[in-house]
């Protein structure tokens, strides 16, 4: 990585940003890798299931917008100090109160969903201290917060065999306490803010089709990332019949792989082209997730092809915010809020579309397989703007950076 890099921008805000953005997406998925202990203490279905694992996402899609306002409105630290707060004090009523009921765990999904609206605060308060060469770089750093979803899966189901799954909640308490207290003091709004947009001036993005099309791209690189992050534990014992435990490693193996290599993603988008890097990511991702839908044999060649879509997946993260800040500089508030909020209703759909197609059909193929039809359409899709993106505003004339 260049060192011009680690002079560019506010390194205190990067790693604050970071942090944040990594134990947020650690309680965002928290009732993924707790689903099968919740499941059969509450008895559910596998539809039931599969709707529970995609309610925070989908929460935390829509909330995105909102705090896109918040951000934009308050200037990012303040709005991520009340993202904050909220999802200490939703934990602290489930853990003290418990969660006895189907309904309940959807209503804490919902509020989880605030952790996941944390992209929408943590991507421009970095975003908003870097110039634009090393705009892939800087949000990519900031956007391995990703691997919290791993932290999730390596030790949610294990505290839930030793303490009871109730109790995840009060204990995940003490990590995000501490990230609150980091964020309080080293995080800083840069002086370079962008002023704040009326509603009118949102709608307005989304007369641009280039949002619409960046709206796509990343519900099905995201989508894809998060919505498997929620949904593999239960995939990994309903498919293996492995232990919570066991699963939640085998989780956690192929998060950390999707959300490490986003940084790497965006990185190599900035030395060759963000439209280059998402074309081959696209092809991957679809390869991969077409052969995990046969339902392979043994676990670890399972998990050696999920952890492959997962890399796909997390460097095509990297790639599509490499191009937005480029297409969007003015608006990358209003449109981190859109297109981060597009991506959870991709991961939505993914996690409750394999719920719903094991109860249908006994089988996770037909919820893969469709997943993997939506990356070759980004593909296409992609391939059928990438010369009037290259022509337009990714000229040499319109900016520094490889479009």
């Amino acid at each position: 990585m260049q060192s011009s890099f680690w002079q560019a921008g506010h390194r205190p805000t990067l790693f604050a940003s970071f942090l944040y953005f990594d134990l947020s997406f650690m309680v965002w998925v928290l009732l993924g890798p707790l689903a099968v202990q919740i499941s059969s203490d509450l008895h559910l279905t596998p539809a039931q299931k599969g709707l529970m694992v995609a309610t925070p996402v989908l929460s935390g899609a829509l909330l995105r917008i909102v705090m896109g306002v918040l951000v934009d409105h308050l200037q990012p630290k303040k709005a991520g100090l009340i993202g904050q707060v909220i999802v200490l004090a939703a934990l602290l009523f489930a853990w003290l109160h418990g969660i006895h009921s189907y309904q309940q765990t959807l209503l804490l999904g919902v509020f989880l969903g605030v952790a996941g609206a944390a992209f929408a605060v943590a991507l421009p308060l970095a975003s908003r201290w870097y110039p634009p060469e090393h705009q892939g770089t800087a949000l990519g750093i900031a956007g391995a917060g990703n691997s919290g979803t791993a932290l999730a899966a390596l030790f949610a189901p294990g505290l839930a065999v030793a303490y009871g799954w109730n109790n995840v909640f009060g204990l995940a308490l003490i990590p995000l306490a501490f990230a609150l207290v980091v964020y309080a003091i080293f995080a800083k709004d840069s002086p370079d803010a962008p002023p704040s947009k009326s509603l009118h001036q949102y709608l307005n993005v989304l007369k641009d089709k280039d949002a619409w099309w960046f709206m796509f791209f990343y519900s099905v690189t995201f989508g894809g990332f998060v919505g498997l992050a929620s949904s593999l534990t239960i995939y990994f014992h309903d498919q293996y019949g492995l232990s919570p435990v066991v699963s939640g490693y085998f989780t956690a193996a192929c998060v950390f792989a999707g959300s490490l290599v986003r940084p790497v993603g965006g990185n190599v988008a900035d030395r060759i082209g963000g439209i280059r890097t998402l074309l081959v990511m696209y092809t991957c991702a679809a390869t991969f997730l077409f052969i995990l839908s046969f339902g392979l044999a043994q676990p670890l060649i399972g998990l050696a092809v999920v952890v492959a879509a997962m890399l796909s997946l997390g460097m095509g993260n990297g790639a599509v915010f490499q191009l937005v800040p480029q297409r969007f500089r003015k608006e990358i508030g209003v449109m981190t809020g859109l297109v981060g909020m597009a991506g959870g209703v991709g991961g939505f759909y993914l996690a409750s579309s394999l719920g719903y197609s094991r109860q249908v059909t006994g089988s996770y193929q037909a919820g893969l397989m469709i997943f993997a039809g939506l990356a070759i359409l980004a593909m296409m899709g992609l391939s059928s703007v990438k010369m009037r993106w290259r022509t337009t505003w990714g000229s040499v004339t319109a900016t520094t950076a490889k479009v």
